[in-house]
């Protein structure tokens, strides 16, 4: 359990936007910075996910959300991922852009504790930070919505979960899960399950902005299991 904590305090310290003196602020203060092998994997991984989504994943709307959250009219021709350039060792961002791991990172220190309580020997265990992500199973967890409250159940079995929901903190006439480009969530929540956490974060972050039919393709795709409650509380499942 020490070494647990020690691994999710560390992850904090790399990729919160909170901490003035993580490896992510510092990137962002300065536009550029040299990777941590952390940084590597995670922003490869964003890469990852933002071409499979068509873009609806993009780490780079945080300018956007601060100037909504500060009451101020956001600029959208900052957020576009395809302006960050990276190489083995470093990564630029474009003019005034910033990044956000908040989509993403919860699920990544997740996976990071799994393997870690694997690696000390156990076997049967359920992690829970944020995202949900499993060493054997059976684990019986409830899905719910802001809106519609408990709406069914998921068993995780050597897999993870990761729930997305739009409708939870809104920031003026946004919600906080922001589109690229200025759209609005489809979706009250979207829970996916996935091999493992950090994808399902990724996923279900990008899913709440896209329509059923690009969610249904995504899921075959990615073979991920989708549920979605719309905002009339309806459930949908794909995958």
């Amino acid at each position: 359990m020490a070494a647990a904590v020690a691994e999710i305090e560390k992850t904090d310290k790399l990729f919160s936007i909170y901490d003035p003196t993580s490896e992510l602020s510092q990137l962002n203060a300065a536009g550029h910075g040299r990777m941590s092998d952390h940084m590597r994997r995670l922003v490869t991984l964003c890469h990852e996910m933002h071409d499979l989504t068509g873009g609806m994943f993009d780490p780079t709307v945080q300018p956007v959300f601060a100037a909504l959250a500060a009451g101020k009219q956001p600029d959208w021709t900052l957020v576009g991922w395809n302006k960050v350039t990276r190489n083995a060792d470093e990564i630029i961002l474009g003019p005034n852009q910033r990044i956000t791991f908040n989509g993403i990172a919860q699920g990544y220190v997740t996976d990071r504790v799994r393997d870690l309580l694997w690696d000390h020997g156990l076997r049967h265990a359920l992690v829970n930070i944020g995202e949900h992500a499993s060493i054997g199973g059976p684990f019986r967890l409830s899905l719910e919505d802001p809106i519609a409250g408990r709406v069914g159940y998921r068993t995780l079995v050597d897999s993870a979960v990761a729930t997305s929901s739009p409708t939870q903190l809104l920031i003026g006439q946004h919600t906080h899960i922001l589109h690229p480009t200025g759209g609005q969530a489809y979706w009250s929540s979207v829970s996916v399950e996935a091999r493992d956490a950090a994808r399902a974060d990724a996923l279900s972050t990008a899913m709440c902005l896209m329509p059923r039919n690009k969610i249904k393709t995504l899921a075959r795709l990615t073979e991920t299991q989708a549920t979605m409650i719309d905002l009339q509380g309806d459930l949908s499942r794909f995958g």
